[in-house]
Formats: structure tokens, sequence, C-alpha cells
């Protein structure tokens, strides 16, 4: 991925040792079984392809990573990024209010659901900020290129960067919710135009989507948990299926 321009967007952890004491942090690395330690490895070599990545060499901060089981079973590696977090003042950039956005997509006759690829790590790190993401592992010291995630002002950032790029688009034909993008359209015949203005801008800006997560020209999908169509929203089938199957209580206890 060619990433975002740096003219457009780039992350900076505003550290300000004038205003606060800020004290590096370095953790000893933290020490897993085979099988985390070869997914941890996996996951390495795939950023250091990707170019995500670079080894660090005497960095002052190191956090160490945390393995966290996905839906499918398979592990995905963090990294603890608290002691940063505390460090830095928060973004308080507003987020758009899921249930404003939510009700902006009802009424519509098509839908197009579209999510960025590693949104993320497609906005650069600040070069000078860029060692203090250094993270351990068993086969070295690395740090990130690009913004990771579990930084305290990460979505502010994301989420400043598709208002800015989205502008002209948001409440009107697109909605957008720091990486979930929404186009939508109140007549069939206007969404190939109201699309084609969507990916204007993204391929104007380099930014890369996410292949296995889209619905294009559809009258209904999954949106931030809800189910949106033209007539309403509902609660998502898969959110409340333990409720919807859970049975009658048969004893006291059960109720």
């Amino acid at each position: 991925m060619p990433g975002i321009p740096l003219n457009l967007a780039v992350h900076r952890l505003a550290m300000d040792a004038t205003v606060k004491p800020v004290k590096p942090v370095k953790h000893k690395r933290r020490h897993f079984n085979t099988e985390r330690n070869t997914s941890v490895q996996e996951e390495v070599d795939k950023l250091l392809k990707a170019k995500f990545i670079r080894e660090s060499h005497y960095p002052e901060w190191i956090a160490n990573v945390v393995m966290v089981t996905k839906a499918n079973g398979k592990w995905r590696m963090c990294v603890d990024y608290t002691d940063h977090n505390k460090a830095c003042p928060k973004d308080s950039f507003p987020l758009t209010k899921i249930d404003q956005l939510i009700d902006s997509t009802t009424g519509n006759k098509l839908l197009s659901f579209m999510d960025a690829f590693s949104g993320y790590n497609q906005i650069m790190m600040h070069p000078a900020d860029q060692d203090k993401t250094s993270f351990i592992t068993r086969q070295g010291l690395y740090y990130y290129k690009v913004m990771p995630f579990g930084l305290k002002n990460a979505g502010a950032t994301y989420q400043r960067l598709v208002n800015k790029l989205f502008k002209p688009l948001i409440g009107k034909s697109m909605e957008v919710y720091i990486d979930d993008m929404i186009t939508k359209s109140q007549v069939t015949h206007q969404h190939p135009k109201d699309l084609r203005q969507t990916f204007q801008v993204i391929r104007e800006n380099q930014m890369r989507l996410n292949p296995a997560k889209y619905a294009f020209g559809v009258a209904a999908g999954k949106l931030l948990g809800f189910m949106v169509h033209e007539k309403g929203i509902e609660a998502n089938p898969e959110k409340i299926k333990a409720i919807i199957e859970l049975g009658s209580p048969n004893t006291l206890q059960q109720a």
C-alpha cells in the first residue's frame, strides 16, 4: 500500500515534556509458548514485508506484544501501548455519533458498504515519533513506520482524515465512521454516479479498500452492529442470536 500522502495526514504522539514530565518506559520481553511465538514471528515477517515496521536500535521506549484470540481461533498480535497512552494528551476530535449515522442511512434505495484495508496502517507515523513505537519480540526490536492500532489518538487521527477527504459527500451520498464507509442513494439509477464520486476520492488519495469486506448496490446490510435498509434499522441477528435462542426457564434458579 502506498499510504495516505503526508500532506493529508500523519500521526504524532504529542508527548510534551514541558507540560508533564514524560519518563520513557522500557519493558522486558514477555515470554510466550511455542504456538504464540510462531504467530508473533509470522506477523513480524508480514509487517516487515509490507514495510510497515523496521528494526529498532537503542530505543528509549519499548512496549510488549500481547496475543489476542480472533473469532476464527487464530492469534492476533497487538502491542501494549498503555504507558505511551498515559504520556499522551487526549485528542478531542469528535467521532461521528453512531445513532445519527445509522439514522441517516435509512430511506435509501441502494447502499454500498466499504471498509479500508488495515486502515490505521495507511497513515504514516511522524518520523520523530516512529522510534517511540518500538516493541520487543523474541526476534528483536522493531518500530512502526505507520500508525499502529492501540495508540490513544489513532481513531481521532483517522476520523479527521476521512472527514477531510469526504467532506463534500458526507451527509449527502456518504457516511463515514473511522474506516467504515457507506455510499447511499435515494434513487436507484443515481447509485453508480454516487459510487464513482466515492471511488474518485479514494483513488486520488491512495486509500486502499478491503476486498473481503464490501457489498455494492444492496438494499440492506450490516453497519456498526445494526441492519440498515430503506424502511429503517434493526438489530443485527448475529448480535442477538444468544438471546433469541435462550430457552424458557425451567427452574426457579434459571429464572
